[in-house]
């Protein structure tokens, strides 16, 4: 394991586009993959589009007029990003760690869940759906658990980029254009519509210090 010092955080307080962000990224890991660069967590938000992974498929665009669609090459399938959602992409080094992606995911899904944890909501992961999920708020639990952060990575010599969407106060408007991550019969939550008021920054430095000492155990 490497000295987590040597991790570079980044925040980005005005939005970045995709195109841009893709751009950033690949140099990075490119970077990193050199020993040119030090690890990076980029914070960050998106204008307004449609993203598909590489297991996507047209069929999950049930509007593709309504904003600009864009095909990626992270894994996982259709989701939305946008103004009020806060991203986490994680430029990091598996060489120098465990090369386990599945620990690595679950890594960053448990992050998110110890977060909500201290806003006094109940969250989960799911073997079968990849992304972090609400079945509680305000000692309400919920009849059918609602997706409030999606996970879409791609790893390149073992170094990892792409990373974590989380809602903070998006306009949910935008799933009901979209199967999202592939299925129909879920729906989306935010911080804003489980009544909690969230500062960007204030999960920046919340999000960051959980998800470093998590990062310790692999």
């Amino acid at each position: 394991m490497n000295d987590m010092n040597q991790i570079e955080i980044k925040i980005s307080n005005e939005e970045i586009s995709y195109q841009e962000s893709m751009f950033f990224m690949e140099s990075k890991v490119r970077e990193i993959s050199k020993n040119y660069s030090k690890e990076l967590l980029w914070f960050l938000s998106h204008n307004h589009i449609f993203t598909q992974g590489t297991s996507a498929s047209n069929e999950e665009i049930l509007d593709p007029n309504i904003i600009e669609v864009l095909k990626t090459n992270r894994g996982g399938k259709t989701t939305y990003h946008g103004p009020g959602q806060r991203i986490v992409y994680f430029m990091l080094n598996l060489n120098n760690k465990k090369k386990d992606i599945r620990k690595f995911i679950s890594i960053i899904e448990n992050s998110l869940i110890s977060f909500l944890a201290e806003y006094n909501i109940e969250a989960q992961a799911f073997k079968d759906r990849v992304g972090i999920w609400v079945t509680k708020s305000n000692n309400i639990t919920f009849d059918k658990e609602k997706k409030i952060g999606a996970i879409g990575l791609r790893i390149k010599k073992w170094i990892t980029y792409h990373g974590l969407s989380f809602n903070i106060n998006p306009d949910l408007k935008y799933y009901n254009y979209i199967y999202s991550c592939g299925l129909k019969e879920y729906q989306n939550t935010s911080m804003e519509e489980l009544g909690i008021k969230l500062d960007q920054s204030e999960f920046d430095n919340k999000f960051k210090e959980i998800f470093i000492e998590k990062l310790r155990t692999i």
